[in-house]
């Protein structure tokens, strides 16, 4: 039956492979990639056999912590690990339960992920080759090691089984995974510099996890190419019962899975809870702007394309301490007014089939722009207040306030007004709801970044004036110039906001069957 199990995930792989070129390009392109990393972790291996044996046990203890780490975490924040051979598909059958955790369990290493683990695990072995018994140590906790990455997987993934059933669990672990690449650049120069500053930690690291489920069946060969036997005894225990018991955890989820299959979590709301809907007026722009409040609450789209903007502080604090230049924190305001006063420009294109209620019962085009720029402005006026006067407050710089407010103010307003316009004349291929805020739609690339740099240079023209009295308050030190950048950055984004609406919505009027033609196309 393990050998079907295994017969049956290639055969689901292969047919995958079959129905998209696309499919088979992204493995491709994902063995290569997979390749290329096995490659450089074998020859470090080799390189680390001429070291000293307690060095190499450090690195080999820590790196494979690490990957033990990443197949727990991995679960957690991505949308699924490989969910070819799902456990809920075996529910109608009489399979035995150790037949099926021993068929799961090797099967999970078919694939890039399982056979790159496997390969580099057993090229552990090139550390220890100089000695016969620690070879065949590290051969042999090998093989435990990737058994108990897949089976310390698959536990997450039945310990979060029903969780998966709600939508709003998916879309927030969606959005959690991309935070670390977000903030990519400031933990890599930061592990350097860590690393760099602690060599004399890394050693100390490395014994405490060497005694622990993540590194002990690591630096088993070590302890004994060390002549450590006793050590190399009890870390060998310590690796077959994390193993025994992740097995056995895994063998309570799974027959409660089977038991209880995942059902779609319903959200239910009591009769005269309206939401946003009872706190706008009973007018179409109020209907517009609270129907596009529910979207900044409950889509993850919404959510997930503005996931930057509380870690924005971060990164600039990041920046300005490692430039040695604390106003470099004082863009927040402006840089955040941007990004959220852009973030509308393709709204009617997020709204897909949705849009066929503004057609339909008949809204007008200046009713839609303005429920919707009002919907942003309410989520963007209070973010930019406070990443406005914070780094103000932080900085002491009370002088620039007037400045930072006028740019920040003119580049809100005016990116509202741009992207009513926008959003109304240009729309192209979105992620649909309930998909991943991330994904991108095939045919949009070129489309959605014309649009896109197009926008940015116009508004970048449009709040030229506000940014030329800001730059010359801050390099001058004259508050005259600050308070003409506010006041300056207050009327010309009104003008651009009132112009931009009043044209998006002709925009809106015009072409509002040509625009539900468009977004429902993207299906």
């Amino acid at each position: 039956m393990v050998t079907e199990l295994i017969r049956l995930k290639i055969a689901l792989l292969r047919n995958s492979l079959k129905r998209s070129v696309w499919q088979l390009v992204g493995l491709i392109i994902g063995g290569l990639y997979g390749a290329g990393i096995l490659g450089l972790v074998i020859v470090g291996l080799v390189g680390l056999s001429f070291a000293d044996p307690s060095l190499a046990q450090t690195v080999v203890v820590l790196v494979g912590s690490a990957v033990v780490l990443g197949w727990v975490l991995i679960p957690l924040i991505a949308s699924g690990v490989d969910m070819t051979l799902d456990p809920a598909r075996f529910v109608t059958f009489a399979v035995p339960m150790n037949t099926l955790i021993a068929g799961l369990t090797v099967a999970g290493v078919v694939g890039i992920p399982g056979v790159v683990t496997l390969i580099a695990s057993l090229g552990t072995a090139a550390v220890w080759w100089r000695n016969p018994v620690s070879l065949v140590a590290a051969l042999v906790c090998a093989l435990i090691a990737v058994l108990t990455c897949v089976a310390l997987s698959r536990l997450v993934t039945s310990a979060t089984t029903s969780l998966s059933g709600s939508r709003r669990f998916k879309d927030l672990s969606g959005i959690i995974a991309f935070i670390p690449l977000i903030l990519l650049g400031p933990i890599f120069t930061s592990s350097a510099a860590g690393i760099h500053n602690a060599r004399e930690f890394l050693p100390t690291l490395a014994q405490t996890m060497a005694w622990t489920p993540l590194g002990a069946v690591w630096a088993v060969p070590g302890d004994v190419a060390r002549g450590y036997f006793g050590q190399a005894a009890i870390k060998f225990l310590i690796a077959l019962v994390t193993l025994a018991a992740t097995l056995w955890l895994w063998r309570i989820m799974l027959a409660k899975a089977l038991v209880t299959p995942v059902h779609q979590a319903v959200n239910r709301r009591g009769a005269g809870k309206l939401g946003f809907f009872g706190m706008f007026p009973g007018t179409p722009a109020g209907a517009v702007a609270a129907r596009s409040l529910t979207y900044w609450f409950r889509d993850p789209r919404y959510g997930g394309s503005l996931i930057i903007i509380p870690l924005l502080p971060v990164i600039l604090w990041f920046s300005s301490s490692q430039s040695g230049s604390p106003d470099l924190l004082n863009v927040l305001g402006p840089v955040t007014a941007f990004i959220l006063a852009w973030s509308i420009s393709a709204d009617i294109a997020y709204d897909n089939t949705a849009f066929s209620q503004h057609v339909s019962t008949g809204v007008s085009g200046l009713a839609d722009r303005v429920g919707r720029a009002a919907a942003c402005g309410l989520v963007a006026l209070p973010i930019c207040t406070v990443f406005v006067l914070g780094p103000v407050w932080l900085n002491g710089s009370w002088e620039q306030l007037p400045a930072l407010a006028g740019l920040t103010l003119g580049i809100l307003l005016t990116g509202l007004g741009l992207s009513s316009v926008v959003s109304a004349r240009f729309t192209y291929n979105v992620p649909l709801p309930g998909e991943s805020p991330f994904k991108t739609p095939p045919g949009s690339g070129m489309q959605m970044f014309v649009v896109q740099m197009g926008g940015f240079l116009v508004l970048g023209l449009l709040v030229v004036p506000e940014l030329v009295l800001a730059i010359l308050a801050f390099a001058t030190g004259q508050s005259m110039y600050g308070w003409l950048a506010l006041g300056v950055g207050t009327i010309l984004g009104a003008v651009f906001l009132v112009v931009g609406i009043r044209s998006g919505g002709r925009w809106f009027d015009n072409r509002a069957p040509e625009l539900l033609a468009e977004v429902s196309k993207n299906r």
